[in-house]
């Protein structure tokens, strides 16, 4: 009894030890880095679904010809509708006209927050708004990403040349504003309230509240910046040639730099023909699948986007089995990061998975790969920036594929120099990846979810979207079998591997692109079907 107590009182100690650590060091349990932190290490955690993960090992490999998985998504019936005309004409936004002139009114600057993907199709939005307002746009800013602090410019990452050179005939871009507006900087609008900044405009804004809000400041002043600029225009309720403006910036006009597109075309070589397999191709990196080993899934690979990162985890607000020492941790991070706009969740983490809002683990992502037919041969890739719990959370997963690669492993370290450290230009790289794989699947939806789904929606390309409802369930059932779990798992995604689904009132243009950016075969459009703009 008195070792009992003895151990008792041991176990006290060490849980207030553990909370006067986070409270005096709380921007030591808040980073967010490659390996478990400090807390999480201490529990480090271990497969929570041993039954099925032995079944998963043990599965048999397919013979050729068995699975499907790697045959293309037949015709849909619609193609790429992007091309705008150069002269719009009156149309009805909430029963108010729209009028479009030839001559600008005067300049657009926006500020954008978040990663790479929010970025992207906040730029998408940006010329669209420029086009609404008539006004001349200049090349958007990037603000430094308060998460991973990656301070990437907007010509870091995308070919500046190439974007205006699209858009040339929709509106007027210029890279930096004339003289005489020179004091319009993000420290001008930083320092005091400016009457040239919109600090104002709602998420999801109709196209006549920009008219009605932004066009007078651009009259009186010749500029007017809005910031912040994040999902700040409407999905619905637009004239179909601003809608496909905004396709046409997404899926056209945004190319990745140079470089990123280089090193992205290596990575994909070195994915489809593994040394050994094949002799170098030169520069031209892609290149078609012999038809013999086609079905094997020979030169085709998946990629995962393992979105597993510390953000997702504390945001999600579930357990994720590092035991009272991660939630302590977490809980902390969403404080620390959040200053309680995030709170902890009222669910518990049975309802949370039940109505499907946890995030996948590597390893129930790895199970699921495994029960929709991916065997220990599929070559794997892994877009992530950061792994929350490092190695230890990844391992089963990699014990599952273990022919996995990433951006370390594919690259030299002369290439990752190039990225090192640059959070947007390292997902630059992973979205030109997954752009090319046969199969994409990510264990999460998010931004950049979003937005490979809908450029491969565009392009009718395989994703695999997790039935993430089902698979909560299916995972809280402990006492579920191999055969049973497989057999659900198939039955559950039949209708999710990329079957064109039309985008419902308020959802993204950007993750549903039919029907405002495509048009049936029998109708007129670009009939455009080319993967370089990326």
């Amino acid at each position: 009894m008195m070792k009992l107590q003895e151990s008792h009182r041991s176990g006290a100690l060490t849980g207030a030890a553990l909370l006067l650590l986070l409270l005096l060091f709380p921007a030591h349990f808040a980073q967010s880095t490659t390996s478990p932190s400090s807390l999480s290490e201490w529990n480090t955690p271990k497969p929570r679904h041993t039954r099925l993960l032995k079944s998963a090992l043990q599965r048999e490999n397919l013979k050729v010809g068995e699975s499907d998985l790697w045959v293309p998504l037949a015709d849909q019936g619609s193609r790429s509708c992007v091309e705008t005309t150069t002269t719009i004409p009156n149309v009805n936004d909430d029963k108010q006209q729209l009028q479009y002139e030839s001559s600008s009114e005067g300049f657009i600057q926006v500020f954008l927050d978040g990663g790479l993907n929010q970025q992207r199709m906040g730029v998408c939005d940006a010329v669209a708004i420029a086009k609404i307002l008539n006004a001349t746009l200049v090349i958007p800013h990037f603000e430094v990403n308060s998460v991973w602090q990656d301070s990437s410019t907007f010509k870091d990452i995308f070919d500046v040349d190439h974007f205006i050179n699209v858009l040339k005939d929709d509106i007027s871009i210029i890279q930096e504003l004339p003289d005489e507006y020179k004091w319009s900087t993000r420290e001008y609008y930083a320092t005091a309230i400016r009457a040239t900044r919109i600090k104002t405009a709602p998420v999801h804004a109709s196209a006549n509240w920009y008219i009605e809000n932004v066009l007078p400041v651009i009259q009186s002043y010749g500029i007017a910046a809005i910031s912040p600029f994040s999902h700040r225009l409407a999905f619905d309720n637009l004239p179909i040639d601003i809608q496909r403006l905004r396709c046409k910036v997404n899926f056209k006009a945004l190319m990745f730099v140079p470089h990123i597109r280089a090193l992205g075309d290596a990575l994909v070589s070195r994915l489809q023909y593994p040394a050994g397999q094949t002799e170098a191709i030169g520069t031209k990196y892609l290149r078609k699948v012999n038809d013999a080993n086609y079905n094997e899934g020979t030169g085709k690979f998946v990629v995962l986007h393992l979105r597993f990162d510390k953000d997702m985890a504390a945001h999600s607000a579930c357990d994720f089995g590092g035991g009272k020492a991660e939630k302590l941790a977490l809980a902390k991070y969403r404080q620390v990061i959040w200053q309680g706009r995030v709170l902890n969740s009222q669910f518990t983490d049975e309802e949370l998975r039940s109505q499907g809002r946890c995030p996948l683990t590597p390893e129930e992502i790895g199970l699921l790969l495994a029960a929709l037919g991916f065997d220990n041969r599929t070559r794997l890739y892994l877009a992530s920036h950061k792994v929350y719990g490092g190695e230890a959370r990844i391992s089963t997963l990699r014990e599952l594929f273990p022919l996995m690669e990433d951006k370390k492993s594919l690259a030299t370290s002369d290439e990752r120099a190039q990225i090192k450290g640059k959070a947007s230009l390292l997902a630059a790289v992973d979205y030109y990846v997954s752009m090319y794989s046969d199969v994409f699947i990510s264990a999460s939806p998010g931004n950049m979810h979003n937005a490979v789904v809908g450029h491969r929606t565009y392009l009718n390309l395989k994703t695999i979207r997790p039935n993430m409802a089902l698979l909560g369930q299916l995972f809280l059932n402990k006492s579920i079998n191999w055969p049973e779990f497989q057999k659900s798992v198939e039955e559950g995604h039949v209708n999710r591997q990329g079957q064109l689904r039309i985008r419902k009132p308020k959802q993204s243009i950007y993750t549903y692109p039919a029907p405002d950016c495509m048009c049936h075969n029998s109708s007129q459009g670009d009939d455009d079907q080319e993967q370089d703009t990326t």
